[in-house]
Formats: C-alpha cells, structure tokens, sequence
C-alpha cells in the first residue's frame, strides 16, 4: 500500500466482537504515524449480536469524510463471514483484499430455526469471486489458543498488521497496544496479537 494513498478500511462483526477497539487501535497507529485519521461508527443492536461496522479512513494529505463511498474499501477485516459478505457486495471492488474470521456468530433467527445460515464454502465462493483476495484465519481459535476468545479481535489487527496492507511498522502497533492495556491484559492482547501476524504471514 502506498503511503501518498488514502486508505479505506472496514472492520465488521457483530455486537461484543470487539469491532470498535480494534479500530480505536489501529486510528491510534496510524495518527501515531503521521496521518489524518476518520472513524465512522455504524451499529444495529450491538448489545444483541446485531451488525457492527467500523470505517476507518487514512490519509497522509487531507482529512476524509467518515463513511466510505460505496465500491471504494481497500481492506475489509471480517470477523463474522455473513457480515463481511454483506458489507463486501456493498463495498467492495476487485482490488479489496478480505481477511477473515470465517467462525460464525449465528443471528437469533437462525438459532431459532426460522432463518437457514449459508454454507461457509459458499461465502467464500461469492467473496472470492467480488474481491481481489481472500484471507482466512481461524482468529477464534488462535483466541483461544493464548486463553481467551475475547482477544479474537486483536488476533486480527496483528492479521493485518502482518499482511502488509498498511504501510506501518510492526513497532507502532505494539505502541498502540501498550497504550491501550496494561498489565495482564497487555500480555494477553500481545501474545494475540504476535499469533495473528504469525498466521496472516504462514498464510501468504
């Protein structure tokens, strides 16, 4: 990604993801870095797994409006695969580049048993197909993995840190962390975060 280049980036998920940290901390690197930095906020429910979409726009020049036009995301940071596949048809062109959480977090209706889920293969069908490119990363497990699912969403900022998207160092975002945590949780949020930059560069 140049650095003369605005960049649009959109994180989706679902209410309790933690959509809206994890683009509290990547605004927190980028103005670190020296650019203008936008977050726009759009939330249904959020308290009840409703749709949440941060739009994150950067610029070394000048200071953007808040909400991406429609076809014009460079990144779009999906934690929930049904959500990303909503907001890529709107969003997206055959330049995006997707990564993923492909674990799904199913609506109340599908729980319910009134709506049908779609088959993860076919998501990842259609985006293919919409898209530049499609990586997935199973964040909830790496989540796991360092002892708690909470920290998926920091597993995905190092995805991206790691895929070389952005044209930031790997030591502003530790920066940004260490401003945002402290103590336990600063160890935890590091120990995901280096498995997500670890992943998103296996993956390549």
């Amino acid at each position: 990604m140049r650095k003369d280049k605005t960049i649009n980036l959109i994180i989706t998920g679902v209410g309790g993801q933690g959509n809206i940290l994890a683009s509290q901390v990547i605004a927190d690197v980028a103005s670190d870095e020296g650019y203008y930095v936008i977050v726009g906020e759009t939330y249904g429910l959020s308290q009840r797994g409703g749709s949440v979409m941060s739009h994150v726009r950067l610029s070394r020049d000048f200071e953007c409006g808040p909400l991406i036009p429609s076809g014009m995301a460079d990144i779009i940071i999906g934690f929930e695969p049904l959500e990303t596949l909503r907001v890529a048809v709107q969003y997206c062109n055959k330049g995006t580049s997707v990564i993923l959480n492909p674990r799904p977090n199913y609506p109340i209706g599908v729980l319910a048993g009134d709506f049908r889920y779609p088959a993860l293969d076919r998501i990842l069908e259609t985006l293919q197909k919409i898209v530049g490119s499609v990586s997935v990363v199973e964040a909830t497990e790496l989540a796991n993995e360092v002892g708690s699912s909470l920290v998926q969403n920091i597993v995905m900022v190092g995805c991206l840190a790691g895929s070389g998207l952005l044209p930031f160092s790997l030591k502003s975002f530790e920066k940004a962390l260490k401003a945002t945590f402290s103590g336990e949780r600063l160890q935890l949020n590091r120990k995901a975060f280096n498995l997500g930059v670890k992943a998103l560069k296996n993956s390549s």
